[in-house]
């Protein structure tokens, strides 16, 4: 978008960005002061009024508003996390806060793809649009929550439920993509839900110069043999048909086995611990059967423990039901915008949203750029970051002035 100021704006918008990525809001125990502190000073410099919601103790949650002139309408949420994955300073090129930028132009930071980007991306889009004058039709809610990088348990999924999250009226939702080495830009719409399992395979313990029969050993052996088979099946799929994705098949791994106290006491109890993650279109009450099946199968006393089991949610759709999808394709075509459509491998704040009721769609504009999220030396060219912010002042456009046809 053309401005009389643009390179001022350019280069107030990558100092806004480093200043975002020195700020540590890594894990665990998360200081969100400095963004708050950032935050704080956007909003002010927008002309924009913010709100601090508090859903546990040091965990703001912050929206900053811009009023459209429908403000009755359902409004856009832009969502983005302030946390961001540990990073381990020894295996970095440049520290991982420091916000360094190389020669070719590489801006390196824990967040810099994950998703400290969007979140400076929204606001200099924003303010882009502002200084230019232009209206919308609805109100648009800059979103920042904590904690989505271990579940979101005291962010976004809290949050939907409060009366404070009700009055935004959201009707729309924009949150984080993934960045695409090729020259597509990948837009998720849905994802798969994640189940971590604990198998709890009990069996007779004794000597370990004995050959007992009914251990967990063998127990444990059984299932190990079903989740490697399934597994190969769900690559098998994957790899036979060039239209599937990741985000389409079933991923089963497994991430613990604990039991035993010495080398020679057979043990009373082995424990498996399964990262699964199911797409949408697999019937979570088939695939619960199938786990009890194998569980019956390996003998008696082994049973299933969740320390997750998240719902499946439907993703959201991409047709004529859905306007704002319609608006955001527009806008994408008209920009020249290769986008491909998938289902996230992972899990963000988007499911919270879907949850209840809300379509969403994951986006992050970076394209012909290695995947580095939660990866040492992670980074973001400067002149992707800054082709994002036009790319959404676009995008925002588009889905803000969707007419309102609910009534």
């Amino acid at each position: 978008m053309a401005s009389t100021n643009e390179s001022d704006l350019n280069v107030g918008a990558i100092e806004n960005f480093i200043e975002y990525l020195q700020i540590p809001s890594v894990h665990p125990d998360v200081n969100y002061d400095g963004c708050l502190q950032f935050l704080t000073k956007q909003a002010q410099s927008l002309g924009l009024p913010m709100q601090v919601h508090y859903c546990f103790p040091k965990k703001p949650i912050i929206t900053i508003t811009w009023k459209g002139y429908e403000p009755n309408s359902p409004s856009i949420l832009l969502s983005s996390h302030m946390d961001v994955v540990p990073a381990y300073e020894e295996k970095w090129k440049y520290k991982p806060f420091s916000g360094h930028v190389t020669k070719e132009g590489n801006i390196y930071g824990r967040g810099a793809q994950d998703m400290k980007c969007v979140g400076v991306q929204y606001l200099e889009a924003v303010r882009r649009l502002r200084l230019n004058e232009v209206t919308l039709r609805r109100t648009v809610h800059l979103l920042f929550t904590p904690d989505e990088e271990i579940g979101g348990a005291q962010g976004m999924r809290e949050f939907v439920k409060t009366p404070e999250f009700k009055r935004l009226n959201v009707g729309f939702a924009l949150d984080e993509g993934m960045a695409s080495p090729s020259d597509e830009f990948v837009l998720f719409h849905g994802e798969r839900c994640i189940w971590y399992i604990i198998v709890h395979c009990m069996g007779q313990p004794g000597h370990g110069s004995l050959l007992l029969k009914n251990t967990a050993g063998q127990k444990l052996q059984y299932l190990l043999n079903k989740v490697y088979e399934f597994r190969a099946q769900q690559e098998k799929r994957l790899e036979s048909d060039s239209s599937l994705t990741i985000g389409d098949v079933m991923s089963i791994n497994v991430t613990q086995i604990q039991g035993g106290v010495q080398p020679n006491v057979i043990p009373p109890e082995f424990t498996l611990v399964l990262d699964c993650r199911i797409p949408v279109t697999t019937d979570v009450v088939q695939w619960e059967e199938t786990l009890q099946g194998w569980c019956k199968a390996a003998g008696e006393n082994v049973w299933i423990e969740y320390k997750q089991k998240l719902p499946q949610i439907p993703a959201t759709k991409l047709d004529h039901s859905n306007p704002f999808w319609i608006a955001f394709r527009t806008a994408s075509e008209k920009m020249g915008l290769k986008v491909k459509t998938e289902i996230f491998t992972g899990g963000t704040d988007s499911r919270y949203l879907r949850q209840v009721g809300i379509p969403a769609l994951g986006f992050s504009p970076m394209n012909n750029t290695p995947i580095l999220l939660h990866d040492h030396n992670e980074y973001l060219n400067q002149n992707v970051f800054l082709r994002g912010i036009e790319i959404y002042c676009q995008i925002i456009q588009a889905v803000s002035n969707v007419p309102d046809i609910t009534g």
